[in-house]
This record gives C-alpha cells, sequence and structure tokens, in this order.
C-alpha cells in the first residue's frame, strides 16, 4: 500500500475519536550497507523500515504516537494511544498547527531521489578496492574497515487542514577508517564521500588515498606549551561553530532563556562581513528540504545579515512560544550557506595566520550552550613562520563562543559541500591552547 492510501486509511479512522486537529507523519525507506576489513566481507545487510507517526490534539492537548507496524490493526492501535495520552496530558496554549497559508500544499521537485541499483557484488568491489587502495601506502598497516552505504525513501505528511504531501530522497556514501604506524607512534584517520546521485561519488581509489594521507600525516605528533595563539578551523570542523550559533538562535533556547545569545535580534554577533543563509529549495543539494515537521513550506532566509541577527530559528510551538511567525525549521536548519567577504584558500589563511594551530579534529563534548564557555580536545597542526611545521595532539583549545564568532577574521573558499552547513576553513584571532603546563 502507498503511503498516500495508508495516510487515508488513518484519516477515515480519526473520524471517529472527535479529535479537533491531528497530524500525520509516514516513512518508507531501504537501501544496502556493506562493510569489509582486511580484505574480508565483514557485514552485508538490507535495510527495509517504515513508520507512522501520529499527533491529535484535543483543544490544546496533545498526544503523540509511533509505531512501524502499518497495518490497518497497528495503525488503529497507534491512534487509539495517541488519544489515550491526550486525555491525560495538560493542555499547553502553545500547541496547534501551523497556520494553513504556510503549509506546503504545492511541493517543489528538488531533485533529490535519485535510486542506486547496488547488488551485492558491486558494493564488496567498491569497499575492497577503496580498502586496498589506503593499504596499499607505505605508513598503513592496518585498517578499522571500508564502508558503502545507499540508502533511498519517501516521506509523507498530512494534517487536518487538508494538506498531503510527499517528499522523496537519497543517499550514498562510500567511507573508509585506517591506522598508520612508525614505530610506537599509531595514527588514526577517516575519510568519506556522500551524494544523493551515486555517479556523484568521488571514486574508492580517492577515499583510499585521501584516508591513508589523513593518517600519516598525523604520525610524529606533538604537545603544545599553554598559550593564547590564533586557531583556524579546518573545513572538517568549521561548521560545527556556526551549528553552536544556529542552536544558539533556536526558538527552544530563546523561550527556556538557556543560551548565551538571549534576545539578540538585532545584535551583531559576527563580523560585518559575514552573512547566514538558509537556502533549502536548492536542487540537488545535500541538506536541501521542501517542507519541515510541521508541514510549513521551506524558503530562502537570512538569520544573520551584516553580522545581525535578524530571526530566531522557529518550529511552530517555539514561534507561538515567542509570539511570532515560525520560520519553518521544525527539524532543524537545510542547506545552511555562509556568506563572506574573505578571499583565499586555506593555504592563504595558514600564510596569514604566521604563527599559531590548524585544528583538524575535536574531540568531546566541551560546548556549554547557556554560557557559551567553549572547550574541546583537539589535534592538528602547529604553524610557524606562515607554514605548517609539525601535527599536534593532546591539546585542548578553549574560549567563549560569543568571542569566537566575533573574533573570526577570515572563511576561506574550501567549502565542504559534503555537508549541510556549507563553509570553508575559519580563522579566529585568539583562542586559549592547552597542552603541557
Amino acid at each position: 500500500m502507498s503511503l498516500e492510501n495508508t495516510a487515508q486509511q488513518a484519516i477515515d479512522l480519526l473520524k471517529k475519536f472527535n479529535a479537533s486537529d491531528y497530524e500525520i507523519s509516514l516513512s518508507s525507506s531501504s537501501g544496502v550497507s556493506t562493510a569489509v576489513r582486511l580484505g574480508q566481507v565483514e557485514t552485508l545487510e538490507y535495510h527495509l523500515d517504515k513508520s507512522f507517526d501520529i499527533n491529535v490534539y484535543f483543544g490544546n492537548a496533545k498526544g503523540h504516537a509511533s509505531s512501524v507496524d502499518l497495518s490497518a490493526t497497528g495503525i488503529l492501535n497507534t491512534i487509539e494511544s495517541a488519544c489515550q495520552i491526550a486525555k491525560y496530558t495538560q493542555p499547553d496554549p502553545f500547541n496547534g498547527l501551523a497556520p494553513k497559508e504556510l503549509m506546503a500544499f504545492e511541493v517543489p521537485d528538488l531533485n533529490m531521489y535519485h535510486p542506486w541499483d547496488l547488488d551485492p557484488e558491486h558494493s564488496i568491489d567498491l569497499a575492497m578496492r577503496c580498502e586496498a587502495q589506503a593499504l596499499s601506502h607505505a605508513d598503513v598497516n592496518n585498517s578499522d574497515g571500508a564502508e558503502v552505504s545507499s540508502h533511498q525513501g519517501e516521506s509523507l505528511y498530512a494534517n487536518s487542514n487538508g494538506m498531503m504531501s510527499e517528499q522523496k530522497g537519497a543517499r550514498h556514501s562510500l567511507s573508509c577508517s585506517v591506522i598508520a604506524k612508525q614505530g610506537d607512534d599509531m595514527q588514526t584517520a577517516y575519510e568519506y564521500t556522500v551524494a544523493l546521485d551515486a555517479q556523484d561519488l568521488q571514486t574508492p581509489e580517492w577515499v583510499g588515498d585521501g584516508v591513508s594521507a589523513l593518517a600519516s600525516s598525523k604520525l610524529g605528533a606533538q604537545s603544545l606549551p599553554t598559550q593564547q595563539c590564533p586557531v583556524i578551523f579546518s573545513n572538517r570542523v568549521s561548521s560545527g561553530l556556526f551549528a553552536q550559533l544556529i542552536g544558539a538562535l533556536g526558538g527552544s533556547k530563546q523561550y527556556k532563556k538557556s543560551t548565551f545569545l538571549l534576545n539578540s535580534i538585532d545584535q551583531i554577533v559576527v563580523p560585518e562581513s559575514i552573512s547566514i543563509l538558509e537556502n533549502p529549495l536548492v536542487s540537488k543539494t545535500i541538506g536541501a528540504k521542501a517542507f519541515d515537521r510541521d508541514g510549513v513550506l521551506k524558503r530562502k532566509q537570512y538569520f544573520v545579515k551584516d553580522g545581525c541577527v535578524q530571526q530566531y530559528v522557529l518550529s511552530q510551538y517555539s514561534a507561538n512560544q515567542l509570539g511570532l511567525q515560525t520560520t519553518a525549521n521544525a527539524g532543524g536548519v537545510n542547506n545552511l550557506i555562509i556568506e563572506h567577504q574573505f578571499s583565499g584558500d586555506l593555504d592563504a589563511m595558514i600564510k596569514a595566520m604566521d604563527k599559531g594551530v590548524l585544528v583538524t579534529e575535536l574531540m568531546g563534548q566541551g560546548v556549554n550552550a547557556t554560557t557559551g564557555d567553549y572547550s574541546r580536545g583537539a589535534t592538528g597542526f602547529w604553524v610557524e613562520n606562515g607554514e605548517i611545521q609539525y601535527p599536534v595532539s593532546g591539546i585542548t583549545i578553549a574560549g567563549n563562543l560569543k568571542d569566537m564568532l566575533l573574533g573570526i577574521v577570515h572563511i576561506g573558499s574550501d567549502v565542504d559541500y559534503r555537508s549541510n552547513i556549507k563553509v570553508g576553513s575559519i580563522m579566529i584571532n585568539q583562542m586559549t591552547v592547552a597542552g603541557e603546563s
């Protein structure tokens, strides 16, 4: 049975429960993943997943239930459970559907659905080639494996405003993790390629060469004396800074008053040369999406313009809490683009920094979203005289996100398009780097 028929079946069943409003979410996905290690197949898995979620509203009282059983009996039981929950739930004046005029009754085709007819033999061959290429490098003597993954699926959202819309998508990837060794020194690295269309994936050899080069480059790592210096976040980790910023602008953080950017509308939070744009309707782009979890049509919009906060990141619920209009971000942001007036690649940024740390990996969760305090373990490279001198590890970088974001002095042209947040490497004017005392 199609998702549309299943949704209609649920809508027909709902009629006897006299709910004032409802929201239905259905999804169906399939895929295959293959993992090899040291030339042997470790796993070959097929996935077939379906789910049914429902929110029912009796006035401002809300009940939620979900199930993986899409049979008529399963759907009926799930509806009954949601209605029962709503009866015992305290009414919340901020509950409710988004305005009908904002709903995605017409869904743009974003060209996201590119299924891959990947048979087991081909998936094994791709993973084997990738790992073999990595192991062919002199310093690489062990592997955590290579994996090929392919998934495609569709989702449907329907509600009591009469909306019933679907989105389809696919995602394919190839990854590898290896260990490089020199004497007693061992270093690991990970590399991957991901695309909506399998034809856009990098080759297995590209991934294999890349992961071995990353692992080898970390050999001979040293610590550093504790100091204040500039820090470059490479494009592999730089998106995390803007993820923290967007999280701090989130509606739930605002109404709970648990953010370092509380009441920040019209405030400067990054240099005026930087703007943050959500552009979710770009065709065939990782992170693109037509409508959010509330069924609201996505749109192109700025959260930060010329360094200044324009609006918060809102779902319908958080918008109701704050007395604002939803920004169609129930479920997060999609295809976030960091616009900037800087120029130059990572090499130019390293020359401009002259002396400091280039961070390529981060460890730990040492970020306080309420205060903005930031402290994370890091590995990377020490830079002096505008050139990389040697790899570093066992260091901690620390600061406050407010100061860090305002202290951005360069953003590179080396954008990582594999990420939902499109940004290059970032240089921050000063942070505390703690290593050897």
